[in-house]
């Protein structure tokens, strides 16, 4: 049964041969991009098959060694057993979360920006933390950053950073990571070590193929600003002005690029990126209108306070969505947030 049903190993099979029958392409490595793009795809599907095959065996030697002692009083093998399934039950718990990543643009790489709330030098250090926080989860699971803005805080932490992070999931994985996030510590920039709460916001965008993104945009709804990059940065950074801000008046969506020490380029960067957002602006907007349709009131409000980082009184780490704790703050803070993520997406099924 495990083989079969909802992990349908023969779909996959069947993408495994579409995928290497592009690979096997003239003009496969024309585009170093997409070529990527397909060989990860290749590698997590033959993973994924790998991984039930392995599960399948492994339960049906279980299943023989179980009927074969269950009117024996074997202690050691029924404890070999008894090991084995838990270590089972794990795998299948992984191979569930396979279900979950089933959305239209899971998939896509993904756009995340942080934005320290109200608070100035407490907020920017706390924005730093989470992008340390995301950087490491990234680094821990194989995703590639690749980083479009930073603005250093004036004293100390990010007055805002954008970064786009590729690997296939990586919107499905990060996307319930939308929200205020809240900092309760002794702050280290209080001379009197008082308790401080700090918030900040995490936006998630997909990174829509561009051939699915049908918008137009005006040239007169938008101004281009340019100036001197600051922050991350080669030499000379400071001194031309390669940074790139456009605001669009519509939406009132601002995306700034200072990644490149092209100012071309970081203007082809803002302009996908605004594209990307306005995209979103319109899933959201048909998603919503369908919620209406069915009689869905519930939705996720980007201001909602999603999870709080407590570090005094006590340690803990608490998603307000699913209850989700973890005692161990200095571990989720280096990058530790699988068990959060998996809940937030084992919630959205039920």
């Amino acid at each position: 049964m495990i083989y079969g049903g909802h992990f349908d190993p023969e779909v996959k099979k069947n993408r495994i041969k579409e995928l290497e029958d592009i690979m096997n392409g003239p003009n496969f490595w024309d585009d170093k991009k997409s070529s990527e793009e397909v060989l990860n795809e290749l590698n997590q599907l033959k993973n994924k098959i790998s991984n039930i095959e392995e599960l399948k065996t492994n339960i049906e030697s279980n299943l023989e060694i179980a009927n074969m002692i269950k009117e024996s009083n074997d202690l050691e093998m029924q404890e070999m057993i008894s090991n084995d399934i838990e270590v089972l039950v794990e795998k299948l718990d992984n191979l569930e979360l396979e279900l979950l990543l089933n959305s239209p643009y899971d998939k896509c790489d993904c756009i995340l920006e942080i934005h320290p709330g109200a608070g100035g030098t407490e907020s920017c250090d706390w924005a730093s933390m989470l992008y340390r926080m995301y950087t490491r989860w990234c680094e821990k699971n194989n995703k590639k950053i690749e980083l479009l803005d930073y603005q250093d805080g004036e004293e100390a932490g990010i007055k805002s950073v954008s970064f786009i992070v590729h690997g296939l999931n990586s919107y499905g994985y990060l996307k319930n990571e939308k929200g205020v996030h809240r900092l309760i510590r002794i702050s280290p920039f209080d001379s009197n070590s008082r308790r401080h709460t700090s918030f900040a916001s995490i936006d998630i965008t997909p990174l829509y193929n561009n051939v699915e993104i049908d918008i137009e945009i005006k040239e007169s709804d938008i101004r281009v600003d340019t100036y001197c990059a600051s922050g991350h940065g080669g030499q000379g950074v400071n001194t031309t002005p390669s940074a790139v801000r456009i605001t669009h008046f519509p939406s009132k969506i601002v995306v700034t690029c200072q990644n490149e020490r092209s100012q071309i380029r970081n203007k082809e960067t803002c302009m996908n990126v605004l594209k990307n957002k306005l995209y979103q602006l319109e899933v959201e907007r048909r998603e919503k209108e369908l919620k209406n349709i069915k009689g869905e009131n519930s939705e996720i409000n980007f201001g909602s306070q999603i999870r709080t980082y407590t570090m005094c009184p006590y340690t803990l780490v608490k998603d307000h969505r699913t209850n989700t704790e973890n005692p161990n703050v200095d571990k989720v803070l280096d990058g530790d947030i699988d068990k959060f993520i998996y809940d937030n997406l084992k919630l959205g099924v039920r």
